[in-house]
């Protein structure tokens, strides 16, 4: 089992690795798959339907908006905003794409772009299919799609007999972890850090430099979103009339600072602001990191700038092994179990955050493989349970005060672990086992559909 380090962290956009970012990359897919159809030339139009949670909360999360821009042929990670709003403004004029080796073809996102409300399709819970059809209104070529989290996007054929990619399949890992346990016995055979595994395992694909230069970037995109998250006021949109908080909160803390009158647990207070800054940005369509998704966007990038700006001895050259220590724990978790909100609930996104950026913090502040692995485990386990359940859809309430907290748990977690000795009750491979199981046993409202807990229990007005 192998998950590349910038599989966990893609360059994205907000609301949503699942909902936003998986049906644009599917739309993109079913374009190409087109372009290659014998049956192409005789294609005269595109309809979408989506299914499951991507229709209950697919207006909230702009998957709507997602699949238009991927029929536009904008893949998430290159997308020019400003471009892609001007082509979508045409789009909605003249109904019609158009792209090399096809035909021009009518889609018009208001009356092509089906929500059915019905039963989700049996491949996971976010499903959608893309449908070409010619001029007397017959199918030329059908696909469907599952977006399984953070990003990921399968067909059915895929999801029903899975595979290693003909990229990955024939390469024969250095450390081939498939869970904590091999993880744990690898690192104390070879006398690496977990971080070290993981960047022997990468170098497979890229060279040393690229894998370093690469990581680099991604927190240099992770870090500027904290930044524009800081330095942004106003009202979130979506029509819930959430005001971005974080501004507000970093100027208070700087205050305090200067003032040395803060309160010792405002250290708890800088981690939910980063996170939050994030989450804000997420929530507002801006460029951010799947972490490993978006949803859960805020919780490594707080960790890791709380561990910089505020940890004794903190060294900017640890970054790297911060971020290469988090994915291989979210790798094991979406090997074994699920990152997926409308799959897993919160604890699938949230709390294989907090895993990560437990494990990732405890790494660069000394401590062992055994250390590592219990810090994710009690991050995970205090996650347990936790549903999905955004209000109006939207990725606002709650999930940006959860990724505030979500991080302050991480700390706590990697905290406690440096404070033993890595032995533990409960191994981290058992606690992924329970979070499956929870998730399967958990009933459909609380899984990202908006229809239970706090997304149906609003203020009377």
């Amino acid at each position: 089992m192998f998950l590349s380090v910038f599989d966990v962290f893609k360059i994205g956009i907000g609301p949503s690795s699942s909902h936003t970012m998986g049906p644009m990359t599917a739309a993109v897919s079913f374009l190409q798959l087109l372009q290659h159809a014998p049956l192409r030339q005789q294609a005269t139009g595109v309809r979408v339907s989506l299914h499951g949670s991507l229709a209950f909360t697919g207006k909230g999360h702009a998957t709507d908006r997602a699949v238009a821009l991927g029929l536009l042929g904008w893949l998430p990670a290159k997308l020019d905003i400003d471009k892609a709003e001007q082509q979508l403004l045409d789009l909605q004029v003249s109904h019609r794409l158009e792209h090399a080796g096809l035909p021009p073809l009518v889609f018009d996102p208001a009356s092509d772009i089906v929500f059915d409300y019905g039963p989700p399709l049996p491949g996971h819970a976010n499903g959608l299919i893309f449908t070409a059809y010619d001029a007397a209104g017959e199918t030329l070529l059908s696909e469907t799609y599952y977006s399984i989290g953070g990003g990921f996007v399968v067909t059915a054929a895929e999801r029903e007999q899975p595979k290693a990619s003909a990229t990955n399949g024939d390469i024969s890992w250095p450390y081939p972890f498939k869970n904590a346990v091999s993880m744990l016995a690898m690192a104390q055979d070879s006398g690496r850090s977990i971080a070290s595994m993981k960047r022997e395992n990468e170098a497979q694909l890229r060279t040393h430099a690229d894998v370093e230069a690469d990581v680099a970037n991604i927190w240099s995109v992770m870090n500027g979103c904290i930044e524009r998250g800081l330095s942004l006021d106003g009202e979130l949109p979506g029509g819930l009339k959430v005001k971005r908080r974080a501004r507000r909160i970093h100027q208070q803390l700087q205050a305090e600072k200067l003032t040395n009158s803060g309160q010792p647990h405002a250290a708890s207070d800088w981690l939910s602001v980063y996170a939050m800054a994030v989450n804000e940005e997420n929530a507002a369509g801006g460029q951010v990191v799947t972490s490993p998704t978006n949803g859960a966007a805020g919780v490594v990038p707080s960790v890791l700038r709380y561990y910089l700006d505020h940890c004794h001895g903190a060294d900017p050259a640890k970054v790297s092994d911060f971020l290469l220590t988090a994915a291989a724990i979210g790798g094991l978790i979406k090997h074994n179990a699920s990152i997926s909100g409308a799959e897993a609930g919160c604890q699938g996104e949230v709390g294989s955050a907090a895993a990560m950026a437990a494990a990732g913090l405890c790494a660069v502040l000394g401590g062992t493989p055994e250390q590592v692995e219990n810090a994710a485990e009690i991050a995970l386990e205090h996650h347990l349970g936790m549903t999905c359940d955004p209000v109006a859809g939207l990725v606002q309430v709650p999930c940006i005060e959860r990724n505030g907290i979500g991080a302050t748990k991480a700390v706590a977690a990697a905290s406690l672990a440096l404070r033993g000795d890595g032995s533990h009750f409960m191994p981290l491979d058992n606690c992924i086992e329970a979070m499956r199981q929870t998730g399967e046993e958990m009933n459909t409202k609380f899984k990202e559909t908006s229809l239970g807990g706090l997304a149906v229990n609003l203020p009377e007005c």
